[in-house]
């Protein structure tokens, strides 16, 4: 099981890489940290909401808080995908399954039980291929059709 900083930072230095495994702990406290980051800047926002300059008007701290979640949503995309495709990775499942997420409502709900399934030993089937060192493919050159 992963501290909170590691996983953390386990997410950020893999933002890109889709091969391998993310434990539930990883996911979890990756998902954690986005909820605290946005809560704090929404909190931040919602502190000048009396010095609105009219009354149907949205305040100028709570625009700025707005702009501030969307640079960071746009920020987190990638890592954000890529530890849900190892998370399903880990729980011995496809990345591809990523795209029920599109299926309005039950997709969200369908994920949330993919991300709680516990780690499956057959998950390794995704594991990165160790680096060898040489440049000669796995496959072997004679039997191939010329």
């Amino acid at each position: 099981m992963l501290t909170p900083l590691a996983a953390i930072k386990s997410v950020f230095r893999n933002y890109a890489t889709l091969a391998g495994r993310a434990p539930r702990s990883e996911f979890w406290w990756f998902t954690l940290f986005q909820v605290v980051l946005y809560v704090v800047v929404m909190v931040l926002g919602a502190l000048g909401v009396g010095n609105s300059p009219e009354p149907d008007s949205v305040p100028p701290s709570m625009a700025i808080a707005l702009g501030i979640a969307v640079v960071v949503g746009l920020g987190l995309i990638i890592p954000n995908i890529t530890v849900y495709v190892r998370r399903l990775h880990d729980a011995d499942f496809s990345g591809w399954l990523y795209f029920l997420a599109c299926i309005p409502y039950l997709g969200v709900i369908v994920m949330v039980v993919f991300a709680l399934l516990p780690s499956q030993p057959n998950g390794a089937r995704f594991d990165a291929a160790p680096n060898t060192g040489s440049a000669m493919p796995d496959w072997n050159t004679s039997t191939t059709l010329s």
